[in-house]
């Protein structure tokens, strides 16, 4: 019987063995393409204070993060609830000198206090990129290539990136001088629950074609195309087909029908939800097996410096549930006594290895499929 005692916090639970291991090497995975292409990684603190966090990020909900005041400087500290401020402000201070543009990539774990119904868990590993310094079409090309790149790294199929314009009302209703703020605010508001009858009502019957431009990503673009007739939207559409070309040519596509190289591509261009801070480009990540989204990414500005980047963040616990068992090594059972030079050779081989520590053990309920004897590592069973 399980004790009170032993009872996790609701949205809180630990990863056993099996899924330990599928955390680990998609993590692993994950930061070889990162390194490889020239992300160094940096390790900011589990604790912040808690106006450093808030200033590097607009939009960024620090009354969610577990907060208390520290002992030592008696202001409050915050528990974060996303690295990516803490990147921002690394570049914006520690690294403020550096070469432009400056790649960094980060691993770690983050809390909520609280989480949502659709996604309860109040504990994420988070690993992703950031790409500081500029603001171009090639620099979010490389952001969300550099992604879906990781998730195949990973071992995910049936990658999709879903593609969206944080700003669009915005930069719509700047062409509009006689909507006021509360009028666009509500526009904002209908748009995010799709809400056609109450996008009517709040005076925004002028925004109802883009709850149609969605969908396939050539599909959406061409009736974007045709609500743009001022031009408006241009360079941001020209963008975004730009982005669409890059992971089009990507290479190494899954084997899950996929014929445009490394994702299907979707455009929802009024999306909104978890794109707070982001300026003229959004993206979310999708795969086989892994519920809700794998990740999120896009374009911004950091908070302070205002200096302009990109990047991405993948959920890696839950990613984790679609990606492969890893391969299962072989493992040699030690008796006591065994030979120790043979042991290291052994692990130096890449075999694990399990020390007999008592009597009456059994290496095969252990999980050996080996035992070394004096001649070498003899198969089990």
């Amino acid at each position: 019987m399980t004790s009170p005692t032993d009872i996790l916090p609701v949205g809180l639970e630990d990863s056993l063995p099996s899924s330990a291991a599928r955390i680990t090497a998609a993590m692993r995975a994950c930061l070889d393409v990162l390194d490889s292409h020239g992300y160094d990684r940096v390790r900011p603190p589990l604790l912040e204070f808690e106006s450093s966090l808030a200033a590097r990020m607009p939009g960024l909900q620090t009354p969610n993060m577990f907060r208390f005041v520290d002992p030592a400087s008696l202001r409050t500290l915050a528990l974060r609830s996303d690295i990516t401020p803490q990147i921002g402000r690394i570049a914006a201070t520690s690294m403020k000198d550096a070469a432009r543009p400056l790649r960094l990539a980060y691993s770690g774990d983050t809390a909520l206090i609280r989480a949502s119904q659709l996604d309860p868990a109040r504990e994420r590993l988070q690993l992703g990129a950031e790409l500081i310094g500029t603001d171009t079409v090639e620099a979010a090309s490389e952001t969300v290539t550099l992604a879906i790149e990781a998730l195949q790294a990973a071992g995910l199929t049936g990658i999709s990136v879903d593609f969206t314009l944080p700003d669009l009302v915005d930069t719509l209703a700047a062409q509009d001088m006689s909507l006021s703020r509360n009028t666009i605010e509500a526009i904002r508001r209908e748009l995010d629950t799709k809400d056609a009858g109450g996008l009517t009502a709040a005076g925004g019957a002028a925004y109802l074609p883009l709850l149609f431009a969605t969908g396939p990503f050539e599909d959406a673009m061409a009736k974007l195309r045709e609500l743009d007739a001022g031009g408006v939207l241009a360079t941001r559409l020209d963008g975004l087909e730009a982005i669409a070309r890059r992971v089009d040519a990507m290479e190494n596509a899954t084997e899950s029908g996929i014929e445009n190289g490394g994702a299907r591509i979707t455009l929802d261009p009024t999306e909104r939800h978890g794109f707070e801070y982001q300026s003229w480009f959004g993206f979310t990540l999708y795969a086989e097996g892994v519920r809700g989204s794998a990740g999120r990414g896009g374009t911004y500005r950091i908070g302070g410096s205002e200096e302009p980047a990109s990047g991405f963040t993948l959920y890696l616990d839950r990613l984790a549930e679609g990606a492969p068992e890893p391969e299962a090594a072989q493992v040699v059972y030690l008796p006591q006594g065994h030979d120790r030079d043979a042991a290291a050779k052994l692990r130096r081989e890449g075999w694990r290895t399990v020390a007999q520590i008592g009597e009456d053990e059994d290496a095969e309920a252990l999980g050996c499929t080996h035992v070394l004897e004096a001649d070498g590592a003899r198969e089990l069973g």
